[in-house]
This record gives C-alpha cells, sequence and structure tokens, in this order.
C-alpha cells in the first residue's frame, strides 16, 4: 500500500470515527470507559472529542497531496493518537481492561502509522 493510500485510510477512518462519537457517544465509548460512559458530563467530553477527531480526519484528508502540509499534519494527528493512549494508560484504574487494552492498542498503532505516513510522505514528495 503507497503511503498516500494509508494516510488517506486512517484519516477517512478518523473522521468516521469522529462522526460515530458525535452519533452515539455512550455507544462508541461504552467499551473504552465502561459505566462511566453513561455520564451526561461524559457524554459532552466524548462529543467535543469526536469533533476534534472529525476535524482532524478531514484536515488530513485535505492536506494529504501538500508536500509540506500533509507530513505535518500526519505528525499531528500521531501526536492527539499519542496523548489519547498515555491518558488512557494514565486512568487505567478507573476503566475496564479490556477498554484500556483496545484503546492503547488501537491509538498506539495509529500514532505509529501516522509518524510513517508522514516520513514516507515528506520522502515522496516532489
Amino acid at each position: 500500500m503507497s503511503p498516500r493510500r494509508g494516510a488517506q485510510l486512517l484519516a477517512a477512518s478518523r473522521a468516521a470515527l469522529g462522526v460515530a462519537v458525535l452519533a452515539a457517544p455512550e455507544q462508541v465509548t461504552s467499551r473504552w470507559l465502561g459505566a462511566h460512559s453513561a455520564h451526561p458530563v461524559v457524554r459532552y467530553l466524548a462529543r467535543s472529542l469526536g469533533a476534534r477527531d472529525l476535524a482532524l480526519g478531514v484536515l488530513a484528508l485535505a492536506t494529504l497531496d501538500d508536500p509540506e502540509l500533509g507530513p505535518r499534519t500526519q505528525v499531528w494527528c500521531a501526536v492527539a493518537d499519542s496523548v489519547d493512549a498515555l491518558a488512557t494508560v494514565a486512568a487505567r484504574s478507573d476503566l475496564p481492561p479490556v477498554g484500556v487494552a483496545g484503546t492503547v492498542a488501537a491509538a498506539g498503532a495509529a500514532a505509529g502509522a501516522g509518524l510513517l505516513f508522514s516520513r514516507r510522505l515528506a520522502q515522496h514528495a516532489p
């Protein structure tokens, strides 16, 4: 798979996750947050994270072909994913173990992929 295609799939997945969290925050976050996902404040915060992911996904798609902004956007998306993984690890004692493992794995993989795509996009820039 080309770095452009990988970055495109990652960005589209991020945007889709953002839409899903905006539309159904409790259902999407229940495995990650357990019983906490039913709390109204958590639903509001989840929606803000959904909006963040939607915006980052759309931005990553929009800048994909820009030789400077495309790789930079991938890096900043990877930073957001890294923070998600680290925040989940920090709160692990209050979260379901399956949710912690899944979130850290998904966010960590997305962060690693974003950094890889950033580097490869920069290498293939004209």
